[in-house]
Parts: structure tokens; sequence; C-alpha cells
């Protein structure tokens, strides 16, 4: 077993089983690749990985079946279900076979160790995939390679796990209305959502490849999200094919996004009786997948005039005036929606988004086959 780093040369290293796998040779610079799990990681936390790992990190394990599970953890450096449901499937897995070959992408180790999103000075890793912002940037360049990677492999499915800083359920994100991303996706939860914005996320690029879902597992820290997201991997990894026939309706809520709200920089922001430009709610978050009728009061803003939200829809239109309207300082509801990601956490409003708007998507004859 060995390192590669910075350098791609043919090949992956040799697995244990004597499996190759083709790569780019082109430098991938902060990347790490490797064939194993190297001594001390598994027993680490997301904030300590820093400690034995050098950064970003790409690992390759052998499985009885050959088409690899690509997960992806720690895009968000502070969203840590992810790695510890791995590590301890891992864990229990030592010395025995994989069901299947497992691709393990390692991402935001810094952010990791700081327990935060990002650091201020970095792109997000979860915005900057092929088609995403900044695509200059070290991030989206780091991206690139992981992708070019992944490309030459056949991919059997595409798993990136994340976290909300608000309450909401588990729930499921797809980029595809495709029968086998939808079994992927209700494996893990029955709540599905179907969105194509932000783009430059994971689950969008590898569904150009094969079905890719996005699992968004709860608050961090909880055993409760850790223990049924290691159990869908595993399931997951015993799987031998996905069905290509319609999920049943009684199994699947399925929400599309409609929307996106941000708030504008300059704008101060508190929770419940704050002095600030814009207060929201106290207990903001709990309105999180819950039908919002209209005139539900979003925020009080203090400063006269104008709309102090930013909705933008998925073509990329800002459409405020059609979600928003003001009532002297209330912000309110001017159609009935339902949002998710609501947070009272400042720095991650600031750093991605206040929430999304969500709307039922009809099921049935919408829902295209495989394809």
């Amino acid at each position: 077993m060995r390192l590669i780093k910075g350098m791609l040369t043919g090949v992956w290293a040799s697995c244990a089983s004597g499996q190759t796998v083709a790569h780019s040779t082109k430098a991938v610079g902060v990347l790490d690749i490797l064939d194993h799990i190297p001594e001390g990681v598994l027993g680490r936390p997301a904030r300590a990985l820093h400690e034995v790992l050098n950064g970003p990190t790409l690992i390759h394990l052998p499985g009885r079946r050959p088409d690899p599970l690509f997960v992806s953890v720690l895009l968000h450096g502070n969203e840590d279900t992810g790695w510890e449901a791995l590590r301890g499937l891992l864990e229990t897995n030592a010395g025995r076979a994989l069901p299947r070959a497992l691709i393990i992408f390692i991402g935001n180790i810094e952010a990791a160790r700081h327990g935060v999103r990002r650091l201020d000075h970095q792109r997000d890793y979860n915005r900057v995939w092929p088609g995403g912002e900044a695509p200059d940037s070290p991030e989206a360049k780091l991206m690139l390679q992981v992708c070019e990677l992944l490309r030459r492999q056949s991919l059997f499915a595409s798993i990136d796990v994340h976290n909300n800083t608000g309450f909401n359920p588990h729930y499921t994100g797809v980029n595809r209305l495709d029968h086998r991303y939808l079994h992927l996706a209700t494996l893990f939860s029955r709540v599905v959502v179907y969105f194509t914005r932000p783009t430059g996320v994971c689950s969008q690029v590898m569904g150009e490849q094969c079905p890719a879902v996005t699992l968004e597992s709860g608050q961090p820290g909880l055993v409760s999200g850790e223990e049924h997201v290691r159990e869908y991997l595993r399931a997951c990894l015993h799987l031998s094919q996905l069905p290509i026939h319609p999920v049943a309706t009684h199994d699947l809520d399925l929400y599309h996004t409609v929307a996106t709200v941000k708030v504008p920089e300059g704008v101060s922001i508190g929770f419940g009786a704050e002095d600030c430009d814009l207060c929201f709610p106290a207990a903001l978050d709990h309105m999180n997948f819950r039908e919002l009728p209209v005139g539900s009061l979003i925020a009080n803003h203090s400063r006269p005039g104008g709309q102090p939200l930013d909705v933008v829809d998925e073509r990329g239109d800002r459409v405020s005036e059609k979600y928003l309207e003001r009532d002297d300082d209330a912000i309110r509801l001017k159609r009935a929606v339902m949002p998710a990601m609501l947070t009272c956490d400042v720095r991650v409003i600031r750093q991605d988004c206040l929430c999304y708007f969500m709307e039922r998507y009809p099921i049935g004859e919408s829902v295209p086959g495989a394809g």
C-alpha cells in the first residue's frame, strides 16, 4: 500500500485485491490520493483529521463488486455526521472485504479543524464543482481534479453527506427526476427535494455520471443522525442494482426548490426582539418543512421602504416581489411556500443563504423513467 501525492502517474496504486484503476496524469496539487485508510485516521473526529491527513483526500478501497460507491464527506467543515458514520462503518468492517468498492472524498479538513462551514478566505466546497462559481479558484480546480479521476470510474452511485444548522427532518436532495435516483433517495428518507440551484454542487455533477443524492442528515453531533447515515451507507454498499420502476407514491413526499432567499450585505440581522435592520422570529428554524400560508410573518424590517430580502428563482431571476410583501414594518409571504434550511446561525446566513422556498412536486406521470 502506498500514498500517491501531488502527481498522478497513470493508475491508482494497486489495491489489496490486485485491482487497478485508471486516472489522469495531471498534477493535483493539494489533493492526496490513497489506496488504503492510513493508521490513526479512523480514530479521529473531523476536528482532528488535520493531524494525520495533509488536506483534501481521495481514498479508493476495493470490494467484492468492482463498480465503486462514491461517498463525499466534510465538504462543509462543521457538518461531520458523514465522517462519523463512515468511520464507524469502516471500523466495524475492519479485516473484511467490503461488499462493493468504495471511493471516499474527505473535503475541507482545515475548516473541520476549526468547526466552521468554510474559512473566510475559502470558497464553499459545495458550490465550486464544475459548472459552479469561481472556476479559477483553487477550490474549483481541486473539484475538477476529483471529477477527472471519477469520470474514469464505472461508478455505481454517488452520495454526498451534509448537516443542517436549523431544525429540519432528515431528507434527500436530487437533481434529476429519474426513478433510479429517487429509489436511492427514498432508501434514506421518504422526504425528497428536487433542486437545480445552487449550481456547482457535488450531486449535480456526479448525477451526470451515475445516480447521485445529497443527504441532509439533521444537525451535527447527534448519534441518531450518525446511525441513520451509517445504516444507509451499509445498505447502499450491499445493493446489487437500483430499480428502474417508479417509487410507490405512498413512499415518496417530493418537493421542488423554487427559490433561494438571501440577506443582502450591509443589512444587520437579529432574532426575537433584537435591535437590528432585519429581525426574524426567535424560533425561525422551526418553520422548516411547514407549509406556510399567505400572510405568514418572515421578519420585521426597521428601515423604511424597500425589500430587505433577495429572492432568486431557478433561472437566476430576482423574484422578491413574487414571494414577499411589506405590511408596514412586517415582511410577509405573498404566496404559500414551504421553507427549508432556515437557520438562526448568522455566519451560515452570511456565507450561504437564509433558506430555500419549496413547493410540492406532483408525482406520477410527471416523473420520467430511467435514462
